[in-house]
């Protein structure tokens, strides 16, 4: 056979790169796209009552003895056995009486494309690093709004993320040190926002600027909109005057105005209680509270991603209250440096009081073109860990990770029927 008329082979060669093209953008495309899981089932199997806790316990500033990458891959595999008892969990209600409850885990082997992550990086040092660069979002107008308005503030001091209507994730260390329940659970509050009042200095009504002159702090709310929506594309590169300046961009602060509502029950993993998890207990730090009254406010959902890599900068978002700056909320993003397969190791600059913070991330739900944030971590705080299980300590700001099967037994705490958990 003799050579192809040109007529004939350019059409192809079109064709072949029009096919390939089209292929990279759906490979992109998946990329950027929530992924499905099919999830394990939590299932309760009995619950007991206990006495009730002390409530003697004290906060803690750093947590310490948690065990690193390397340290964790010489831990044999927990059995099936071992994740029945780090899943199950105790309860405390108002009234001060504990439970605690048994589960089985089922379809566990059907989880097969979670896999330990491990990678490496320059190590830096503590809570804030260099320049501040958290975002001060002190105009409550604009703080009560999705995705900020998720974020709420627990009466023990540190902070969390509305996961349902009437339910919120923080970390178990807020609640309980590993020994006893914190004093003050007890009485357990949550602290949501308020909504500046619309009268008066500020407000649309009488006497108000209406929409005239920019209100001081204006700049600043729109360009932390502009930096949240865009996924904080244009991150900072380098100390210049730019960056500098952005760690002073913040109003002056009102006066903080909570709307608090009391806490109906609490649950903690028993892989956080001393004695069961140990070593493995940091990646148990985290709670679920059931409010006993939901407030309006829009929550985020949870969500699973088996590695951070792919998404854009392997970056996540979170706000909480931090400490020094008090009533205000405070949001910030950074790129995740290292990840195994139950915690997310980063340096976004904090302080105490964001502990607890719901971990987000954008994707596009799948066959949609729409963004859409959920949570897949919540921030632990700075920790102190032991990197080689050789017992030398290293400080990092961590972030438990939300896996097929934190999901589940999540998913279970908020709806109370594991059949609404089989896919994240």
């Amino acid at each position: 056979m003799g050579p192809l008329p040109l007529c004939v082979l350019l059409p192809v060669t079109v064709l072949a790169v029009v096919l390939a093209v089209a292929a990279e953008e759906n490979a992109v495309e998946d990329e950027y796209t929530w992924p499905q899981w099919k999830v394990p089932l939590v299932r309760k199997r009995r619950t007991v009552p206990l006495s009730s806790p002390k409530f003697s316990a004290r906060p803690q500033s750093e947590l310490s003895g948690t065990c690193g990458i390397k340290c964790q891959l010489r831990v044999p595999a927990a059995s099936l056995e071992d994740l029945e008892q780090f899943l199950s969990y105790e309860t405390v209600y108002e009234n001060g009486t504990r439970t605690y409850t048994s589960v089985s885990v089922q379809g566990l082997s059907e989880v097969t494309a979670w896999s330990r992550n491990v990678s490496s990086s320059s190590r830096h040092k503590r809570e804030v690093y260099g320049t501040d660069t958290r975002f001060t979002i002190s105009d409550k107008q604009y703080s009560t709004k999705y995705p900020f308005s998720t974020s709420v503030k627990i009466s023990t001091g540190c902070s969390g993320v509305l996961v349902s209507p009437r339910h919120v994730l923080t970390a178990a260390h807020c609640i309980h040190d590993g020994k006893d329940y914190l004093d003050g659970v007890q009485k357990l509050r949550v602290g949501i926002l308020k909504e500046k009042s619309r009268r008066g200095k500020g407000g649309k009504g009488r006497g108000g600027r209406g929409k005239g002159r920019r209100r001081k702090g204006d700049k600043d709310k729109e360009e932390v909109q502009e930096k949240e929506e865009n996924d904080g594309k244009g991150d900072r590169k380098g100390k210049g005057k730019g960056r500098k300046s952005r760690s002073r961009r913040s109003a002056e602060p009102d006066k903080p105005s909570f709307r608090w509502t009391r806490v109906k029950q609490t649950q903690v993993p028993k892989g956080w209680f001393k004695g069961v998890g140990d070593r493995l207990a940091a990646d148990y730090d985290y709670a679920v509270l059931e409010l006993k009254k939901a407030p309006k406010v829009k929550h985020m959902d949870l969500g699973v991603i088996p590695s951070l890599k792919k998404v854009p900068a392997g970056r996540i978002h979170f706000s909480g209250f931090d400490d020094d700056r008090p009533g205000n909320l405070v949001y910030r993003f950074c790129s995740v440096s290292e990840e195994s397969n139950d915690l997310l190791y980063q340096y976004c600059d904090a302080k105490p009081g964001s502990s607890g913070s719901g971990v987000y991330i954008r994707l596009k739900e799948p066959g949609k073109k729409k963004w859409k944030r959920k949570i897949i971590g919540v921030f632990s705080g700075h920790q102190w860990v032991d990197v080689n299980g050789d017992g030398a300590q290293q400080d990092y700001n961590v972030a438990v990770r939300i896996t097929p099967l934190k999901y589940a037994q999540i998913c279970y705490w908020v709806h109370g029927d594991s059949s609404e958990c089989h896919v994240a």
